[in-house]
């Protein structure tokens, strides 16, 4: 990966090891149980009790998707925003926060290796933070600008999602308990399979030998200006980030109807719906767990369980938003193995799921 603006920044005057660790784990933990572990907790009670946790983000109470317009795309937009916007704050001070405050070689020798260690310590990293896809990327993106595996970084973009244990108990209590194992599973095969292969396949100037890694200067060289570096970290990384974010929101709000053309009995278990399914959730975004919902809804209207099984897998893990965000960061190679994986990954989830729950 290539040395940036950013980068060169924090080569050059990087924080105090102490101060940063500091920082950062009170940003994670204080943020993490603001903005996913309290409110979860809450939102596990209503699933046990209700066998639901709330209407579907893609179609409401309706029976399909609103036609393309204007309309429907600042709608969802809104209301995807209104249920990520905290996530993606915490996710950007995450990011920026890691470029700034935490010693380079630690992360690159403890995530920047290429071997199954790293990608197991990237999905397990990535349990905790239960974030949507979007709201992960920039802290992704942090560990890569602090020279993270390929391989570390795709583990812990996609556990995030699909390890997520918030999300795999709404899915046992809405679904049955048969559907969160079969995403567990398939969960796990994607987290350590796509990051075992992204390393595997990542070029040689992917890799920097740790001790060409700058280490952190002690705290007497470094007592001041800190914060205004995380500042500009911060401020150059929502604004590389966001607009496109927004634009491909906005257009994927509008596309629904697209993406989505028909939900009812003519969805059936066959290969074509299951393929194009996972297609269309590889492509669309939503916030985390909205899945669940949609998957809910899907099945109420009559569509079979391989298509809906193929969307439980591929509409959390990735989107076209996300893989934007990211081209930078993880490159154009990674983001297609990633991309094809998922994809190769719900089909299969869904021609598991047509076999077991028919």
């Amino acid at each position: 990966m290539k040395s940036g603006p950013i980068e060169r920044t924090m080569d050059r005057r990087p924080a105090s090891p102490t101060l940063g660790w500091v920082t950062v784990l009170f940003i994670a933990i204080g943020g993490l149980a603001v903005v996913k572990w309290v409110p979860y907790y809450h939102k596990g009670i209503l699933a046990a009790a209700h066998h639901s946790i709330g209407t579907s983000i893609l179609m409401g109470t309706a029976d399909r998707a609103p036609p393309p317009s204007a309309r429907a795309a600042i709608d969802y937009a809104v209301a995807y925003g209104n249920a990520i916007w905290k996530a993606m704050v915490l996710g950007l001070l995450l990011g920026s926060a890691i470029q700034v405050l935490l010693p380079r070689h630690w992360i690159a020798s403890s995530l920047g290796g290429r071997g199954i260690g790293s990608v197991i310590l990237g999905g397990v990293l990535s349990v905790p933070g239960m974030m949507c896809t979007c709201c992960a990327a920039p802290v992704v993106a942090g560990l890569r600008e602090c020279r993270a595996a390929p391989g570390s970084a795709v583990a812990f973009w996609l556990g995030n999602t699909v390890l997520n244990p918030a999300t795999l108990i709404f899915t046992a209590f809405v679904l049955g308990w048969h559907w969160s194992v079969l995403r567990l599973v398939a969960g796990l095969i994607m987290v350590l399979g796509l990051g075992w292969l992204a390393n595997r396949l990542a070029g040689p100037e992917e890799s920097i030998p740790v001790e060409q890694v700058p280490a952190a200067r002690s705290p007497e060289k470094d007592s001041d200006g800190y914060l205004v570096r995380w500042l500009i970290v911060l401020g150059r990384m929502s604004a590389r980030l966001l607009p496109e974010f927004v634009v491909l929101v906005l257009a994927l709000g509008a596309a629904r109807a697209w993406l989505f053309p028909h939900v009812g009995h003519e969805v059936d278990n066959s290969l074509l719906w299951i393929v194009a399914f996972a297609l269309a959730g590889a492509i669309f975004v939503i916030p985390t767990a909205g899945e669940v919902p949609i998957v809910q809804a899907m099945l109420a209207l009559g569509v079979g369980v391989g298509p809906a099984a193929s969307l439980l897998m591929t509409l959390p893990p990735i989107s076209a938003p996300s893989v934007a965000m990211l081209w930078g960061s993880l490159g154009s190679r990674t983001l297609r193995l990633v991309s094809i994986g998922v994809i190769v990954l719900g089909c299969a989830a869904g021609i598991a799921a047509t076999w077991l729950f028919s």
